[in-house]
């Protein structure tokens, strides 16, 4: 038969620690806010799980015995690891502390995602943010997974199991070739592309390609696609060798480059708002950085399923 260990309790231990500092029980139990005889009783409880004496005591005086010198070592060690323990998940419990990992295209680094990061670094030290590259159609399963704890992405998917807030707001416009026809308009309608090559992003990979070309249907025609890629960097090189226009979000059309035109829509024209999804409920880390999002971007309006 297997005999158990003693059976030692944390507050065993700080008790004998008090006393040991102290070499006085009258002393240990004023610091530790108790009555003396529980004290004692404690430190004889340990003792006897123990199966040695710790302290030497007098009428008049404390002292340490050899085993309990070798047993202070040891219990100061075991309560400093405890304290930290504590402190680390008291941290992570409110969001100081952990890991943030983050779902996103390289487009949606040209708004002001960048800026909060930063932001939430500041705020968050303790708190390593990765990034992680990967095609719209990915960030659910991402999510699902655990890879990830938040994404960013425009035309979430319906997903219930998701939840989404609309993070920032952002208008379409048309890229052209620097030189082309329309560009010396200060505004296009839609349908004024009608006759022109479009390049896109891979419409199986982003719902919000396709939201794009059902504004082209909705605006009386349907796009003449002649190449599709998967990032907004690649689109643009393709505007810019000449191969066709494109429909992309405000802040891929700010990032100035002399060989593409950019132009705002005229009229009724879709829109690239940034939308946050997560799996709820959120930990408290993604919490943090939601709130920080609000608080910076006065996105304030309630959050829903992915639909």
């Amino acid at each position: 038969m297997i005999r158990p260990g003693p059976v030692v309790e944390l507050r065993h231990l700080r008790y004998f620690v008090a006393v040991a500092d102290s070499l006085s029980f009258t002393g240990a139990a004023e610091r530790l806010g108790v009555s003396q005889p529980p004290l004692s009783q404690q430190i004889r409880d340990l003792e006897a799980e123990l199966g040695t004496p710790l302290l030497w005591r007098t009428s008049r005086s404390v002292a340490l015995t050899p085993a309990g010198t070798a047993f202070l070592t040891r219990a100061r060690s075991i309560l400093a690891e405890v304290d930290e323990a504590s402190a680390e998940a008291r941290a992570i419990g409110a969001g100081r502390s952990g890991t943030l990992d983050i779902g996103l295209t390289g487009s949606i680094l040209a708004g002001p995602l960048g800026r909060l990061i930063r932001l939430f670094g500041e705020r968050y030290p303790g708190v390593l943010v990765r990034l992680h590259e990967m095609p719209p159609g990915e960030q659910p399963a991402a999510l699902h997974t655990h890879r990830t704890d938040l994404g960013f992405l425009r035309c979430p998917p319906e997903d219930p199991s998701l939840r989404v807030v609309r993070a920032w707001p952002e208008a379409v416009g048309v890229a052209l070739p620097a030189g082309h026809r329309l560009a010396e308009r200060t505004a296009i309608a839609l349908g004024d592309l009608s006759d022109e090559p479009f390049v896109s992003l891979r419409l199986r990979d982003s719902r919000f390609a396709a939201s794009l070309r059902d504004a082209c249907l909705s605006a009386g025609f349907v796009p003449r696609i002649v190449q599709q890629v998967v990032e907004s960097a690649s689109l643009v090189n393709l505007v810019a060798a000449g191969l066709g226009v494109a429909l992309v979000p405000d802040s891929t059309g700010a990032l100035k480059r002399p060989d593409i035109a950019y132009r705002p829509l005229a009229g009724p024209a879709p829109v690239a708002d940034v939308c946050a999804l997560y799996r709820a409920p959120a930990g408290a880390v993604t919490e943090n950085f939601l709130g920080l999002l609000r608080t910076e971007l006065g996105r304030a309006e309630p959050e829903g399923a992915a639909s």
